[in-house]
């Protein structure tokens, strides 16, 4: 049996063409094509019907998938118990996470981890981009939400805290607001992009307010947006890590600190599987090692693993 065959017929299923196939598994459309005809051949049944929209299961071809799918978790599942086994820990981690978050934290401590585990290699993305962590094939992926895929094992790390902000000089200019209904007459920059959402949410001692003010600066980079709030566009909601060196020189200042606004969590989320590697575990206990000297009793939530 050629396992190779059975694993690109399955990929083929799960992805949805065979583009996305060769595209997931690093080969090309026709040797995906190729080594499916041959599956089909040699088991002498149609396994997928074929149109120029979609690829269909057949009904042997969906009993067929139903069976190895199973086959292959296992399989999976093997791997990773003989990963968590091995003396020497190795492996590359695929891990995305958010601009901000990776520029100002996570790049020292990637750093301090390789020096730890020498034989272990890391490929970093910093992106504010929407990322599917099964089809793209990510290790860990850290992510400012509220959301949660089903899919993933998920873990809040800790509150995202947003505070409103404005410098001087424009609240000089355009006045200071008194009141979250206030905040409608206000220039404001916005931050938004395909999993932020722009709006803000504030509590005005009685409910929760939905607010959409208009503006004339919409970004999906929380850095920018601050820099543009320190030259005086407007007022930014930021995260409080982002804006505190600015707040502690004078260029910006916290606004409406007696109404909250609505509040995100950063997520570490990684694919379930039976059997954590060990490349996986030594990252995030090495992870929440770094986290406990930064924000102690702050961290909201630890795999069982983890003292």
């Amino acid at each position: 049996m050629d396992l190779n065959r059975v694993l690109i017929f399955a990929q083929v299923v799960e992805q949805g063409s065979f583009t996305a196939a060769a595209k997931a598994l690093g080969l090309t459309k026709s040797t995906i094509s190729r080594k499916v005809a041959e599956l089909e051949a040699d088991a002498g049944a149609q396994l997928l019907f074929r149109t120029t929209r979609a690829l269909k299961l057949t009904e042997a071809g969906a009993n067929y998938y139903n069976k190895i799918s199973k086959i292959l978790l296992d399989l999976q599942s093997a791997e990773d118990q003989l990963s968590e086994q091995q003396q020497v820990i190795k492996g590359n981690l695929k891990i995305v996470c958010p601009i901000e978050l990776g520029q100002l934290i996570l790049g020292r401590m990637f750093a301090q981890f390789l020096r730890q585990y020498p034989e272990i290699t890391i490929e970093a993305e910093l992106t504010n981009r929407k990322v599917d962590v099964i089809e793209e094939g990510v290790d860990i992926l850290f992510q400012i939400t509220q959301s949660h895929d089903p899919r993933l094992q998920s873990y809040a790390l800790s509150n995202s805290h947003k505070t409103l902000v404005a410098s001087p000089e424009y609240l000089a200019r355009y006045g200071t607001p008194l009141l979250p209904m206030d905040l409608l007459a206000h220039k404001v920059i916005k931050l938004q992009s395909a999993h932020i959402d722009g709006s803000w949410n504030i509590f005005d001692g009685k409910t929760w307010l939905h607010l959409d003010p208009g503006a004339q600066l919409t970004v999906n980079n929380v850095t920018l947006a601050r820099e543009a709030a320190i030259e005086g566009l407007g007022i930014a909601q930021i995260p409080s890590f982002i804006a505190q060196e600015a707040l502690d020189k004078g260029q910006l200042i916290t606004l409406l600190n007696d109404y909250p606004l609505s509040q995100t969590k950063v997520v570490l989320c990684y694919p379930q599987r039976a059997y954590l590697p060990r490349k996986y575990r030594v990252f995030i206990e090495f992870l929440y090692a770094s986290m406990e000297k930064r924000l102690g009793e702050l961290i909201l939530e630890k795999p069982d693993f983890i003292a």
